[in-house]
């Protein structure tokens, strides 16, 4: 994390909520200003991801996206409005957060996120979140940064079903053993063309919110320290029977 100012006086009313939990403060509060998050796709994950760190007074967000605001996102990517129709996401995203909290400094990249610019990309970042919908990117982003050994929260949905976990593999779980990685969960990528993509399936707009918020909150418990994060377990959403179950994963012994 950097040192950013201490909190002034707009920012202590603005996040009062915050500053009288126990679990978070002041110096959760400070916390979450000094923080740099480096959020991957501003789409159905990443709106709403954004939007309440933003609205959490995380200090620095970066947005990568490399894509522009399609009439067909506007159900559930609400970060958007109609007149950003033919926009950057990464734009976009950056004006709204800006008209929500003048205190967060943004910036975009108008970029896909890879094995070989990742490293780059998560320079001066100290949390990455990846809402991306494609498998190649998933894996990446979980690769990178375990390698920069910064903490991920990664999250995915189907038609009407989501899921999300937090990965921090260089650390000791209170086992003894090793934090998982992304592969002891998923260890490959399925093959092309089994699993149909959103335009293919479908998807139900309030689900990208549901398990949005839910890795904002993650986010916001990694930098804060408050409660206890996701790593090695994985929640599950079933939006049609209203059912969160958690599956807890290890790390796999090397063979």
């Amino acid at each position: 994390m950097t040192t950013a100012e201490p909190l002034g006086p707009d920012e202590i009313e603005r996040y009062r909520r915050h500053i009288v939990l126990a679990e978070i403060g002041g110096a959760g509060q400070q916390k979450l200003k000094n923080a740099a998050v480096l959020v991957i796709g501003a789409g159905g994950l990443g709106a709403p991801v954004l939007q309440y760190l933003a609205a959490a007074g995380v200090g620095r967000i970066g947005i990568v996206d490399d894509d522009t605001v399609s009439l067909s996102n506007l159900q559930r990517q609400v970060i958007h409005n109609t007149a950003a129709i033919g926009r950057s996401k990464a734009e976009s995203a950056a004006e709204a957060i800006a008209l929500l909290n003048p205190h967060v400094a943004v910036s975009g990249f108008e970029t896909r996120f890879t094995p070989e610019n990742g490293p780059t990309l998560l320079q001066g970042f100290d949390l990455l979140i990846d809402g991306t919908d494609n498998f190649a990117t998933r894996y990446a982003a979980a690769e990178v940064a375990e390698a920069v050994r910064v903490p991920l929260v990664s999250g995915a949905l189907g038609r009407f079903d989501g899921s999300l976990t937090v990965l921090k593999p260089w650390e000791t779980a209170p086992d003894g053993r090793q934090n998982p990685r992304y592969r002891d969960l998923f260890p490959a990528p399925p093959p092309p063309g089994v699993v149909p993509s959103c335009a293919e399936a479908g998807i139900v707009g309030a689900l990208a919110g549901v398990i949005g918020t839910l890795m904002a909150m993650e986010a916001i418990k990694v930098i804060t320290g408050a409660g206890e994060p996701l790593i090695g377990r994985l929640l599950l959403y079933d939006g049609l029977a209203a059912r969160f179950e958690v599956m807890r994963y290890r790390r796999r012994e090397a063979v």
